[in-house]
């Protein structure tokens, strides 16, 4: 419904650029002179981005509360949040921890999640600081829209850099699925507009305050997204280190002193950081989590051409179903050509429609005719090329393997806002037949962007459709919102209220859906948890956990029941065993 009305208003801002083009200048002319007023006062602007983002999110609480988890990772990186939140690297391992397993979650050597540790660490300051670790995603979508404002200073001009910032809170801070879910998305994408955002100050004015912040930028982007890391990583260290060897004399020793120096420590501690931090959670310094719960519980590989391990001894059927039976479609098709195409296409189209939408294609698609006859590569500027191989080398890489999601490329989000922001300066003095079509669609496209977030404000009020949740149908866009799974949290919320500890057992069908629905998540510190989650493992192991938690109270809840139903656990056996004694002949 909104990309069908996203596509219909920029038709018609087309048809307006070329038959009314002046169409609201004098409103567009007073909004632009105090905007570049703002823009002048750099710092400001940031600030002002920032703000702006963490009060959009914060006002749109009414009609978009705090998000309840639903998918497998987000349940991870709650696991992430509170370990940190509790002043703990990892967790020691139950010694019920089989009845507790779950997805992307380990217990051997400890009990801890596959991720690595950046999401986990900005949700657990939320826990920490205001009580709820969603506070530390509300943080990252404003840090992450004022570096992406502070970025696009560095490589355009200063009122351009400010729209590009407006337009990151309107796109990206909002309603999308970076900012309402605990995914993930935002601290990755602060991490490539801090690394993108410091190369050109440091070609310019060689500040080491600069270099640590790409450091930081570096070290940040390790620890969420390093696959996509390395090859977005790969053109800024051959950019830096090609700019450094062409210097000489004082100049260089300058470079190495104030660039180089700075940034090859903060490496360096992150490297050391991070091996300590492997070395807590796996036993080897050299050995993140992530390959630990792949060497567990994954043998279907991540690349088309590795071959498909021996399955693991699996503790519980759905294991094999979620992660063998569920993947194994998609890896065998990514190993012909026809299944690889329709794997590139999805996800040609879902960086599509997330990134850029209707609306940011617009200037991409008519830049081209702004451009001279006979224009060439080598014409395009410095900048604007460099832009381009790092989303190309990126994308590339993304190709790869046979999964993904638009926040696997999430620093690559200010470089792709650069090149639409480029685009519409382009566009800017573009005149047809004497008339300024250009300027009417750098003021159109913000504009649809602003109007398009007021209708999803209203969209109740005025009886719109909602955008489908994602992962689940269609393409992901720019206000797609993560899928949640509202009946474990209700049944959550109600068992917090009962007197005294609660353990449930949950039993599903054979055929539940477990993409969207799973229900055993723990908390990091299990044995004083309020409320502890296992899974239904026959009666006799049942009652073996029972025993072990003799202070709880016992439920049974059968997540396939429409709405689920909680039982005492004693009564829950009373009724299967009734049921099994009137089903036998």
């Amino acid at each position: 419904m909104f990309i069908g009305m996203e596509a219909g208003l920029v038709v018609v801002a087309v048809v307006l650029a070329f038959t009314v083009p002046k169409l609201g200048s004098c409103w567009f002319e007073a909004l632009e002179r105090g905007f570049h007023r703002l823009a002048e006062r750099r710092a400001l602007s940031v600030l002002v981005v920032g703000l702006a983002a963490l009060a959009a999110r914060a006002a749109l609480l009414p009609i978009l509360p705090i998000p309840h988890p639903g998918i497998h990772d987000e349940f991870s990186y709650l696991l992430l949040s509170d370990t940190f939140a509790h002043g703990r690297l990892t967790n020691p391992t139950n010694p019920m921890w089989v009845h507790f397993e779950s997805f992307y979650i380990f217990w051997k050597p400890t009990y801890t999640s596959m991720f690595y540790p950046a999401q986990g660490l900005m949700m657990a300051a939320g826990q920490v600081v205001l009580g709820h670790p969603f506070w530390g995603v509300w943080l990252s979508g404003g840090l992450m829209c004022a570096a992406i404002c502070w970025m696009l200073q560095g490589w355009l001009p200063a009122g351009w850099a400010l729209l590009g910032g407006f337009l990151a809170v309107v796109r990206l801070g909002t309603f999308n699925y970076w900012v309402n879910s605990y995914w993930g998305g935002a601290v990755a994408a602060i991490g490539g507009a801090l690394v993108l955002g410091a190369l050109p100050r440091l070609m310019q004015k060689q500040r080491p305050r600069d270099a640590l912040l790409m450091g930081i930028g570096f070290a940040t982007i390790a620890n969420s997204r390093p696959y996509e890391g390395l090859f977005f990583g790969i053109p800024v260290a051959v950019a830096l280190f090609g700019w450094i060897i062409k210097k000489e004399g004082p100049a260089l020793a300058v470079a190495l002193k104030r660039v180089a120096a700075p940034l090859l420590l903060v490496l360096a501690l992150t490297l050391a950081t991070m091996g300590y931090y492997f070395w807590r959670t796996t036993g080897n310094p050299l050995r993140p989590p992530y390959m630990v719960y792949v060497h567990t519980y994954e043998p279907v590989p991540y690349f088309p051409w590795q071959k498909v391990k021996p399955l693991p001894d699996y503790h519980h059927p759905m294991f094999r179903s979620f992660l063998v039976d569920h993947v194994i479609t998609t890896y065998e098709d990514c190993r012909t050509v026809l299944g690889l195409a329709k794997r590139e296409l999805r996800e040609f189209l879902e960086t599509w429609s997330f990134f850029l939408g209707f609306a940011f294609t617009l200037p991409l698609l008519l830049v081209p005719v702004t451009l001279p006859y006979g224009f060439a590569w080598q014409d395009i500027s410095g900048e604007t090329r460099f832009l381009l191989i790092v989303c190309g080398v990126t994308l590339a890489g993304t190709t790869l393997p046979i999964a993904f999601s638009p926040h696997y490329i999430a620093p690559l989000t200010c470089a792709i806002l650069a090149l639409v922001l480029i685009a519409l300066r382009r566009l800017r003095s573009w005149q047809w037949r004497s008339k300024p079509v250009g300027q009417f669609i750098t003021r159109a496209v913000p504009a649809i962007c602003v109007l398009l977030l007021a209708l999803r404000v209203a969209a109740s009020p005025l009886d719109l459709p909602l955008p489908a949740e994602w992962p689940g149908r269609g393409v992901p866009t720019w206000c797609s919102t993560g899928p949640s799974n509202q009946e474990r949290a209700a049944m959550l919320q109600k068992l917090r209220r009962y007197p005294g500890r609660q353990l449930v057992i949950v039993h599903y069908n054979p055929d539940h859906e477990i993409s969207f629905h799973e229900w055993v998540y723990n908390r990091a510190e299990i044995d004083t948890a309020k409320v502890i989650w296992a899974r239904d493992m026959g009666a006799a192991k049942n009652e073996e956990l029972i025993r072990h938690f003799k202070n709880r109270h016992a439920w049974v809840v059968d997540a396939d029941d429409h709405p689920p139903k909680l039982l005492p656990y004693s009564e829950a056996v009373k009724q299967r065993n009734g049921t099994a004694v009137q089903s036998s002949p």
